[in-house]
């Protein structure tokens, strides 16, 4: 199967090749290219705004604005494309322009104090205006990314309202939408899945933090267009834009963080000759153990990774074609938490005369050395990212195939460090069609198909999950009207999935036998499950002026069980227990009620977004206890704690809210606030019993922020800002078995400023980013911290390993000009 996916991979990619020297034939016909022109003027000034950017996103094409606020475009499709227009500090413009007129384009923009405009967003089918989408979504732009200081990709994301993160240590991050996590939220790069055994609780995300422009995460159900695992949302990491046409370009990073002494270095070239695009990145990132107050020097928290990721490809009047590579390479400490009960050090596993005993840790404040346990994680991806365009209204076709590899191995024997115990190779082809038919009277329609298939074997000497095959396929259709102020969407899905996980005996020594060997221990029963359902969204948004926009959207969503579910039967180290699957799942449905207001206006804006999700068959993991109601160990060494998979009906309520002032006439001032929260209930169940697990604590962030923008001088764009983040006390949670415990609240404040050094001519010669988080050096644990559980310090009677404390980085980009 995967075999044959490959074929069609590699036929995908033949327009690529052929493109460099006509146009596909068997998509459209040759045809003249689109000349477009326009000039973009201040609108109370009337004066010329160079160096504004001028996209065209669902072309992938863009350039820049000159000196006298000009742009031009030599090779654009024919067709209703939307343009989006972006210039540091105006209100953004994106609008739907005829490419094919002749007519040149004339924009003019304000100025705004509010930095919102009217954000473009991509994954939610195709370009559409942020606040003309019904479903709940949210951008992170490379701004508020580089201000942030962050250990990785999700890291960078999680304090977005309404997002959260599971956490084992620095490196290992798993996004978190209000209150669903796991592989209910689906992780697109630059739109197509990213697929690296997404059931692990420290199983990370495998993008590169230096590559991401911007991210995209729609809050719900995104089945309707990415099937299931999509249940809780999708988050779409996006590469920069192409640039404009004859330049070449590049860009250096670097990046320290004083905590765990975590440096980052990235190296990026990109360029556009003659319709040629192309982008390359290299990073190569190393961290040591991360501290806090409580644990000092938290052992064998480090990491490391190489990545190299890009693109080249065509674009012209006929649409593009790109082949898309990555190559994340990570190794990863595995923090266990035992400690010396006379001393309070950490514990680590040493080889002492062909036995395995414990030391205490001593000084390891200056090395980037990992010890077992530890992870090293491969992932390599390829695809073609294709988009056509059909007959002379702008109807396109768009094809994304893709193949990935992900090799995960976790070492934990010391008498064998490099030896891996458990070894998981993952592959998967992955592939998405789409026809998009020309906008006619408002209307637009969308239809098409995407899917995957993905083989996953055990190559290790330990077994957690059975090996197993695994197919899936949907159908889909959405469409979008508008009227005036009014904009309704709607679509409908049809999934199905196939999985085979195969049977698996061991002998005595634990060796794999065939099956009827006596006395062999039946470690994988193998089983097939097969889920099929339908999953929709319908939803409106309405704007009653061009300041007050009301939005609403009820989606119906499915998600089949993972691997680990279904079938796990083994230790799982990241996690510190031993968990036990449940062949008989059922799969999850949800229906989500979405409600939302938005008010902007040049100096306040205001926005609340509530939800009600309900889930029949929630997937969740509790702990066993005995008859005498104590934990049920399971002796592999050390004793550890036995867990299974259960299922329970389950309502999820809240929102975010946001309130930003900018009073005038201190417009450079920002006063940011936010509040995100999530009830979740397991209902007909016990009290005990009746909060569901891993559902993040109530937050407030409040930010004061001043921008400092003196365009011309030697610095500009400076920024100052202090932050404080209040979590609240989790004391809603899932108490049955000793499975959670409550967590109290904590306060950080956290502080940054920055600016870009121009030189005399006003170009940026460098851009330096300071950030200091949790700046008071408070201890404390999120409720999401799988470390929460490790074991307890009887030398402080503390429980577990805390997070990271005060950290202050440094990050410097530096702009490459070649031509």
């Amino acid at each position: 199967m995967l075999r044959a996916s490959s074929i069609l991979l590699l036929a995908s990619a033949l327009p690529l090749a052929a493109a460099g020297q006509a146009a596909p034939t068997t998509v459209a016909r040759p045809r003249a290219a689109a000349v477009v022109t326009g000039r973009l003027t201040d609108a109370a000034t009337g004066e010329p705004l160079p160096g504004a950017n001028v996209v065209f996103p669902d072309l992938k094409q863009g350039t820049a604005t000159d000196a006298d606020g000009r742009f031009s475009f030599a090779n654009l499709p024919r067709g209703r494309f939307t343009v989006q227009i972006t210039s540091l500090g105006y209100n953004t413009i994106s609008q739907l322009v005829d490419t094919g007129n002749g007519q040149p384009l004339d924009f003019k923009l304000t100025p705004a104090a509010t930095e919102i405009g009217q954000v473009v967003v991509t994954g939610v089918s195709q370009a559409t205006e942020l606040r003309r989408s019904p479903v709940p979504t949210t951008v992170v732009d490379r701004t508020r990314l580089n201000q942030t200081s962050a250990t990785n990709v999700i890291d960078a994301i999680a304090h977005t309202p309404g997002i959260s993160q599971i956490t084992t240590g620095a490196a290992i991050s798993k996004p978190v939408v209000r209150g669903l996590g796991y592989n209910r939220v689906v992780t697109l790069n630059n739109g197509a899945r990213q697929e690296g055994q997404q059931w692990g609780d420290e199983h990370g995300i495998e993008l590169d933090e230096f590559s991401i422009d911007r991210a995209e995460i729609i809050k719900g159900p995104g089945s309707l267009l990415y099937g299931s695992d999509a249940m809780a949302g999708v988050i779409n990491f996006l590469s920069p834009d192409p640039i404009a046409e004859g330049r070449i370009t590049g860009q250096a990073t670097a990046n320290y963080q004083t905590n765990n002494r975590q440096q980052g270095y990235s190296l990026m070239n990109a360029g556009n000759i003659n319709g040629l695009n192309w982008l390359v990145r290299g990073t190569r990132k190393v961290a040591g153990d991360y501290r806090n107050r409580y644990d000092g020097r938290v052992f064998n928290s480090g990491f490391n990774e190489w990545d190299a990721n890009g693109y080249v490809g065509l674009n012209k009047s006929w649409g593009y074609s790109h082949l898309t590579f990555s190559s994340f390479n990570q190794n990863v400490g595995l923090i266990e938490g035992g400690r010396d009960s006379l001393t309070g050090r950490f514990l680590r596993d040493v080889a002492v005369g062909g036995q395995v005993e414990s030391a205490v840790v001593g000084d390891n404040g200056s090395g980037y050395t990992l010890q077992v346990p530890r992870q090293r994680i491969n992932h390599l991806r390829f695809g073609v990212d294709n988009s056509f365009i059909i007959g002379q209204k702008g109807g396109r076709l768009a094809m994304q195939v893709n193949y990935q590899q992900n090799l995960r191995r976790e070492f934990g024997n010391a008498l064998a460090p490099d030896t891996p115990d458990l070894y998981f190779q993952l592959r998967t082809v992955d592939y998405a069609l789409r026809y998009f038919l020309p906008e006619m009277s408002g209307w637009n329609l969308a239809v098409g198909t995407s899917g995957l298939h993905q083989q996953n074997r055990n190559l290790g000497a330990e077994f957690l999950i059975p090996a197993y095959n695994l197919s899936e396929g949907g159908v889909f259709g959405v469409l979008k009207k508008s009227f005036g102020g009014l904009d309704l969407s709607g679509g409908l899905r049809y999934d199905v999935r196939r999985i085979r996980a195969q049977s698996l005996y061991l002998d005595a020594d634990e060796q794999p036998v065939p099956a009827g060997t006596a006395g062999a221990e039946t470690k994988f029963p193998g089983f097939t499950s097969n889920f099929n359902n339908y999953s929709g969204s319908l939803g409106a948004a309405y704007n009653l002026s061009d300041r007050l926009t009301v939005k609403a959207n009820i989606s119906r969503g499915f998600r089949a069980p993972n691997i680990a579910e279904l079938g796990s039967n083994g230790v799982h180290e990241g996690t510190i227990r031993y968990e036990v699957g449940q062949p008989g799942l059922k799969a999850e449905t949800s229906l989500q009620l979405d409600a939302g207001v938005s008010y902007s206006s040049e100096h306040v804006r205001f926005s609340v977004d509530a939800f009600e999700n309900s889930i029949d068959g929630y997937i969740f993991s509790r702990r066993v206890l005995n008859a005498a109601g104590q934990d049920s160990l399971v002796s592999t060494g050390p004793d550890i704690g036995l867990f299974n998979y259960v299922q329970g009906w389950a309502r999820l309520l809240g929102g975010e809210a946001t309130l930003d002032f900018h009073p005038h006439p201190l417009d450079w001032l920002h006063f940011e606030n936010s509040f995100s929260m999530v009830r979740a209930r397991q209902l007909g169940v016990s009290e005990d019993q009746q909060f569901l697990p891993f559902i993040p604590a109530d937050r407030l962030q409040s930010e004061l922020r001043g921008n400092f923008r003196r365009q011309g001088k030697r610095l500009t764009n400076t920024y100052v800002r202090f932050q404080l983040e209040q979590t609240f006390a989790q004391n809603r949670y899932f108490a049955a078995f000793d499975t959670e415990t409550a967590t109290p609240a904590y306060t950080l404040f956290n502080a940054g400023a920055g600016t870009d050094v121009a030189d005399s001519k006003g170009r940026t010669l460098f851009s330096v980013f300071v950030t200091a988080n949790n700046l008071f050096d408070v201890a404390y644990q999120s409720h999401l911290s799988r470390l929460k559980y490790a074991d307890v310090n009887y030398t402080t009677g503390r429980r577990g390993v805390f997070n990271m404390g005060r950290t202050v980085s440094v990050k410097v980009v530096v702009p490459l000009a070649f031509k």
